[in-house]
């Protein structure tokens, strides 16, 4: 559906982009994820054609648009602050690029009251100002602004960002159920791993201009392919030298103490029972942090601080200073 092939993108003598490679499938929801800065959003507007590559092609289905005009490429676009009109009506807002291309009073009246049944907004709210509603609806109404002219790719650059955290769980669902009920190609921005890992088909790790790694949300959360990922999504302990030397005395396994070596907080087995094949170690519960669906400890294993999670059973949990067995299997570790 979508190709970039060898992008490169500069501002003067500062290179944004180098070497970026692309392939986002029909109907896929393919997430760019990176800190500020990473070139993630210089991606997105070189699809969208707001940007022009200083080297490198942009293909859709197999037709290269790197040098089309923003207006022939019909592709949606949901700017972070929405863009709307905040003096027009909803309706207005939406109806805005149909006016544009000139499509005839019914047809308008017709696709946008049918966009906005799609996205949950009432006749009443069609009425209203944009700027009288709230950041949930002004992001639906963004949403059907850019489906309502019927583009074959949606572009999101970080469209919850400036929500409240409840409000952006809630939406990031309606997000996804929405890509899955309108079948449409998706390439969403953002700097949020939670929301990368829930939402993805496939996800694309920005740093400095490069990418990292590209694969699935499981790729990409169990088998980092380098540091920069595996610190970057979620939560990781960094295991030193002398605790690693002690999992391959305690395994038999080739380990070297040398390289960073890093294990996720799940995979850090509390108080578990045998396991025949991991490293046992004490522990010292040192802390804890009550997040309803698990705990999150803080640990001391001698000269080693672990963090780890514990399903919450509702029934029991750990006190500070009580003393635990940790259990690590070589096999969970990431080295780099």
């Amino acid at each position: 559906m979508i190709r970039l092939n060898d992008i490169e993108v500069r501002f003067g003598d500062f290179t944004a982009l180098k070497d970026i490679n692309i392939h986002v499938e029909e109907g896929q929801f393919y997430t760019f994820l990176g800190p500020s800065g990473c070139g993630k959003t210089t991606t997105l507007r070189t699809i969208t054609g707001f940007i022009e590559p200083a080297k490198g092609t942009v293909l859709v289905k197999g037709k290269d648009i790197t040098h089309v005009p923003v207006e022939r490429r019909n592709i949606g676009m949901v700017f972070q602050n929405y863009a709307l009109f905040p003096t027009m009506s909803v309706y207005e807002n939406i109806a805005f690029g149909l006016r544009v291309k000139k499509v005839n009073k019914t047809d308008i009246d017709r696709r946008v009251k049918e966009m906005a049944q799609k996205v949950d907004l009432t006749e009443q709210q069609l009425a209203r100002k944009v700027a009288e509603l709230s950041g949930g609806q002004q992001q639906r109404v963004a949403i059907a602004r850019a489906l309502v002219n019927n583009p074959e790719i949606i572009c999101l650059d970080e469209p919850l960002s400036n929500l409240d955290a409840k409000l952006r769980v809630q939406l990031r669902e309606e997000l996804k159920e929405m890509q899955a009920k309108f079948g449409i190609t998706t390439v969403y921005v953002t700097h949020d791993q939670e929301e990368a890992l829930t939402l993805s088909d496939c996800i694309a790790v920005f740093n400095k201009g490069f990418i990292e790694q590209i694969g699935t949300p499981n790729e990409i959360y169990s088998q980092s392919k380098t540091e920069f990922v595996c610190n970057f999504i979620g939560d990781i302990n960094r295991l030193n030298e002398g605790f690693v030397r002690q999992i391959a005395e305690k395994t038999g396994r080739s380990l070297d103490p040398g390289k960073a070596t890093y294990v996720r907080l799940e995979r850090i087995h509390v108080n578990d029972g045998a396991r025949p094949n991991a490293a046992s170690f004490e522990a010292r519960v040192a802390g804890r942090e009550y997040f309803g669906l698990y705990i999150k400890y803080q640990l001391e294993a001698g000269a080693q601080h672990l963090k780890c999670i514990v399903k919450n059973d509702g029934a029991s949990y750990f006190q500070v200073s009580d003393k635990v067995t940790v259990a690590i299997e070589p096999d969970d570790l990431m080295v780099y």
